[in-house]
């Protein structure tokens, strides 16, 4: 899509802007039932729609289908915008803009999600869309949940399920040298590469433990008993127990 001038028949580099004062008095006249203001507002507000778009140009959608989307999204703003509210016009209609994008998106999506899963988020995404058409503010995740009468978590999950999947290797910033991806920032910090060294050090010193000292350790720090307890399992006193555990220790340390 990067570079592309021409799109749905609209040549993007000619679209006309407005002021704030100009977007402000159309808007009254739109309201008013004057068509001709209504269709100035579109046209005046396309490279808005534009900038949005340009965000989901890596999602691999034709630009026109998501262009034509976002023009729904631009209608329903200036169908919806409360002029008595001191907001820009542009505040409001960039959230319309990218949750039509978004449902077409998420109801076009090759992820499969349950049905419930499905509904839970519609209605959260209704709630959102009517909550920001009062408020001309996009709600908090809490704000949803109070409005639907569902837990914040349930909110979040649904949410969650219908966003769209991202590559691993999704350029997230690039300054002139290599691009950082996704999996660059994606990090597991139980699985690192010392943990991993360190279980494969661990499991080759138990290697060379008799079954008795494997035992004897398996019972004192996987099963938390104490050396009474183990001596009385084995069969051996407490002082056997307790000689047999610290040398055991100290053959793993010596082989780690």
């Amino acid at each position: 899509m990067q570079g592309k001038v021409e799109i749905c028949g609209v040549n993007t580099s000619k679209l006309p802007t407005l002021t704030g004062k100009e977007t402000r008095e159309l808007l009254e006249k739109a309201r008013e039932g004057d068509k001709q203001a209504r269709e100035k507002l579109i046209a005046g507000n396309l490279r808005l729609v534009l900038s949005v778009v340009q965000r989901f140009g890596s999602r691999g959608e034709a630009a026109d289908d998501l262009f034509q989307v976002g023009c729904v999204g631009l209608i329903k703003s200036i169908d919806h915008f409360d002029l008595s509210l001191n907001v820009r016009f542009s505040t409001y209609a960039v959230p319309m803009i990218i949750g039509e994008i978004r449902r077409y998106l998420r109801d076009n999506s090759p992820v499969r999600v349950s049905r419930s899963l499905r509904d839970n988020a519609y209605k959260a995404l209704t709630a959102r869309e009517a909550f920001t058409k009062e408020h001309q503010r996009e709600p908090t995740v809490e704000e949803i949940a109070r409005a639907i009468g569902m837990k914040r978590e349930e909110v979040v999950f649904a949410l969650d399920a219908i966003s769209d999947p991202i590559s691993l290797y999704e350029p997230v910033y690039q300054d002139g040298g290599d691009a950082i991806c996704v999996m660059d920032q994606v990090r597991d910090t139980k699985n690192t590469d010392d943990s991993w060294i360190e279980q494969i050090a661990m499991k080759q010193a138990m290697s060379g433990l008799s079954d008795r000292e494997k035992r004897i350790l398996a019972l004192r720090f996987y099963d938390g008993r104490t050396q009474m307890e183990v001596a009385r399992e084995i069969g051996i006193s407490q002082a056997q127990v307790s000689r047999l555990e610290k040398g055991v220790i100290e053959k793993i340390k010596k082989q780690l």
